[in-house]
C-alpha cells in the first residue's frame, strides 16, 4: 500500500458531505485541508478528518501537505480555482462541469499540460457497477454492433423542492447543463465520442414558482430552455436520441438504453453508481438481469479521486479524465447552439473512451 493522496477541499457546501463520507472509508485518499468562504463550514468539514485543517484558500494552495485540490465550488468558479491550483503545483479534481464554457475548459487543459499536472473531473458515477457492467456487456458484443441509444432525464422542475431554484433557470442552468454530464459521460463510456448533434428546445412556461421554504409562492422568470431534445451522432455511427426536461410531470421512459443488431441493453440511472442492468436478445426476447461484473463496488462521490490516486501511483491514465469532461461540455454547448436554430452542429472536440474498470473492484480493500 502506498501513501494516500493528500486532498485539499475547496468548497464545503452540500455536495462535500458525500465526498467526505466516501473518503472516510477509502485508504487511497486523506483529507488534509478545507477552504470555504464560510470559515465555520470549513472548520466543520475539516473536523470530520483527523489532522485536517480549515485554511484560507491561499494557504491551502500553498500547503506542502496538499497533493490535489478537490474543487467543489460553484460552476462559474470552476476554471478560476482549477487554474490557481495548477499554478500552485497541485493536481485538480473538480465537480462537473469542467468549466462554465468550453473555451475556459480548454484553458484548464492547456495549463495542466504545460505544468505536467493532472486534471480530473466528475461525474465518477460512471465508474460504479451500473455503467461499467453495461459497458462490459457492450464491449463483449452482447447486443452486437450498437447502432442506436436513448437517454431520458425528465421531471417537472427542481423548484418543487429547492428553496432557491432560480439559478436552474438562468444562463448556465437548465436541464441539459444540470444533468447532461451524467448521461453524456455514460454515453461516451458506452458508445464513444460524439461528432455531430441536431437539436431543438423550448420553454413552455415563462415563469416558475418556488414551492418550498420561506420564499414559497414567489414567482420568477425562466431565462433558458427548460426542455431540450436532440440526436447525437457518435463517431462509431450510433445515433442517440436525447431528451432533457424540466417540463414533464410523469414518465415511464427508461434512463438509458443501447440497441444493437443482436439485442438491447437497459442501463441504470447514471446519476447513481449502481442499478439494474438488463439484456434482451433475439434469442432471449425477455429482459434478463445481468449480475454486476465490472466497476468499483459500493461507489460514492469521490471514487474518481481514489482512481486518480491509483493512476498516479502506477503512472497510468486516470479514468475521470479532462478530455472526456471537455468533450461533454462541448457536446452540450453544441447541442444548445444547434437547438436555437433548429439545426445541426459539428462538435469540435473528441476524446478516447476511458479504460474500463475490469472486474468488480473493492477500493476499500485495494489499498
Amino acid at each position: 500500500m502506498g501513501e494516500p493522496l493528500r486532498v485539499g477541499i475547496v468548497g464545503a457546501g452540500k455536495i462535500s458531505a458525500q465526498y467526505s463520507a466516501t473518503f472516510a472509508r477509502l485508504p487511497q485518499v486523506a483529507v488534509t485541508g478545507v477552504a470555504d468562504l464560510d470559515a465555520g463550514r470549513a472548520a466543520a468539514l475539516a473536523a470530520q478528518h483527523p489532522g485536517a485543517r480549515a485554511l484560507p484558500l491561499a494557504d491551502l494552495l500553498a500547503a506542502d501537505d496538499v497533493d490535489v485540490v478537490l474543487n467543489l465550488t460553484i460552476p462559474a468558479a470552476h476554471a478560476e480555482v482549477a487554474l490557481a491550483a495548477l499554478a500552485a503545483g497541485k493536481h485538480v479534481y473538480g465537480e462537473k462541469p469542467l468549466a462554465a464554457t468550453t473555451a475556459e475548459g480548454r484553458e484548464v487543459l492547456a495549463a495542466a499540460a504545460a505544468s505536467g499536472l493532472r486534471v480530473a473531473c466528475a461525474p465518477d458515477t460512471v465508474l460504479g457497477t451500473g455503467t461499467q457492467t453495461a459497458r462490459a456487456a457492450v464491449d463483449a458484443g452482447l447486443v452486437g454492433v450498437p447502432h442506436a441509444a436513448t437517454a431520458f432525464m425528465v421531471n417537472p422542475g427542481h423548484e418543487r423542492w429547492h428553496p432557491d431554484p432560480e439559478f436552474y433557470y438562468r444562463p448556465g442552468g437548465g436541464p441539459l447543463l444540470d444533468m447532461g454530464p451524467y448521461y453524456l459521460t455514460a454515453l461516451v463510456h458506452l458508445l464513444g465520442p460524439v461528432r455531430r448533434v441536431l437539436g431543438a428546445s423550448s420553454s413552455p412556461r415563462a415563469t416558475r414558482t418556488v414551492g418550498s421554504g420561506p420564499r414559497a409562492g414567489t414567482a420568477f422568470p425562466v431565462e433558458v430552455a427548460s426542455h431540450v431534445t436532440g440526436v447525437l451522432e457518435h463517431e462509431g455511427g450510433a445515433l442517440t436520441t436525447l431528451v432533457m426536461s424540466f417540463d414533464v410531470w410523469g414518465s415511464r421512459l427508461p434512463r438509458i438504453e443501447v440497441h444493437g443488431d443482436r439485442g438491447s441493453l437497459s442501463v441504470p440511472d447514471p446519476n447513481y453508481f449502481e442499478g439494474p442492468v438488463e439484456l434482451l436478445t433475439a434469442q432471449e426476447p425477455g429482459w434478463a438481469p445481468l449480475a454486476p461484473s465490472a466497476g468499483y463496488l459500493e461507489g460514492g462521490r469521490g471514487i474518481g479521486v481514489a482512481d486518480l490516486a491509483l493512476a498516479l501511483r502506477e503512472g497510468s491514465p486516470h479514468r475521470a479524465g479532462p478530455e472526456v469532461a471537455l468533450h461533454v461540455l462541448d457536446v452540450m454547448e453544441s447541442l444548445l447552439g444547434a437547438a436555437e436554430g433548429l439545426g445541426s452542429a459539428a462538435v469540435g472536440s473528441t476524446c478516447d473512451r476511458p479504460a474500463p474498470v475490469t472486474g468488480a473492484v473493492d477500493l476499500a480493500r485495494l489499498g
